[in-house]
């Protein structure tokens, strides 16, 4: 059978082309038009989580909300806002029923098969604070110092884990991470372990306190575009790295947080 090992060259020839289109689909420029066929992106967002954002009843506010109105304008198309619960963000994307989801998301390596994530806008990652006129104490040196947190908390499990590696501290937890960051200012507490959005909002709420801060752990916050849609990925992308070249998104990190 002589038409064998012809169909097996047409077969891997047929198999290289399509491995060669997927590679050039990466370098290509993007399309808008192949990335957001209704030609308006919306975005899908839980608007239950201030700061990032909220329907106060009338529209939609928030870090978040600044942030997708950016990236569109950037883009150069119109923005439509789809409010969503949390638990049925990524059903919706995945469903193509909104194109990005720009909802405070951590990336998770668990949806990377259905899912491509952007650069990263915003780590929220837990910061161990003190006041501004201490020494800012690391892991290595918060031996019988006294650290607040959240009870049951992040933090809670990152202190647990000091401890577990014999770190002698003593363990201060409150119901909220701003009643730790409370003890902290007060004097009550050594430091304050706490995730970093739940810090920058209380330093802009207590002017006359002066604190310093450094990151123990990193939590990276980034917009959700469908896994097969490369070209909406580098839009994303590309609008990000212009935001942030233009400081419009520190602008609007300042603004919110």
């Amino acid at each position: 059978m002589r038409w064998k090992p012809k169909l097996t060259s047409l077969v891997a020839a047929l198999a290289g082309l399509l491995l060669f289109g997927i590679v050039l689909r990466h370098y290509w420029p993007p399309s808008r038009s192949l990335a957001f066929p209704r030609g308006t992106i919306i975005v899908g967002v839980d608007a239950s989580y201030a700061p990032f954002a909220l329907d106060d009843g009338e529209s939609l506010q928030g870090l978040d909300v600044d942030l997708a109105t950016a990236v569109a304008g950037e883009i150069g198309l119109p923005l439509r806002f789809a409010n969503i619960g949390h638990y049925g963000l990524y059903d919706a994307l995945i469903s193509a029923e909104v194109d990005l989801l720009i909802s405070a998301l951590r990336i998770d390596p668990n949806r990377m098969e259905d899912v491509r994530y952007s650069l990263p806008y915003f780590d929220n990652g837990l910061v161990l604070v003190a006041p501004a006129d201490s020494a800012l104490p690391d892991a290595n040196a918060l031996t019988g110092k006294g650290i607040a947190f959240e009870f049951a908390s992040s933090a809670d499990s990152f202190i647990r884990a000091w401890q577990t590696q014999g770190i002698q501290l003593e363990r201060l937890p409150y119901e909220l991470p701003q009643y730790a960051l409370d003890s902290l200012r007060l004097g009550r507490a050594d430091a304050a372990l706490v995730d970093a959005t739940a810090y920058l909002l209380y330093q802009s709420e207590q002017e006359n306190w002066e604190s310093d801060h450094s990151y123990v752990s990193h939590v990276p916050l980034a917009i959700a575009v469908r896994a097969d849609n490369v070209d909406a990925w580098k839009l994303v992308n590309g609008a990000l790295s212009a935001l942030k070249d233009k400081d419009e998104l520190a602008r609007i990190l300042v603004k919110w947080l």
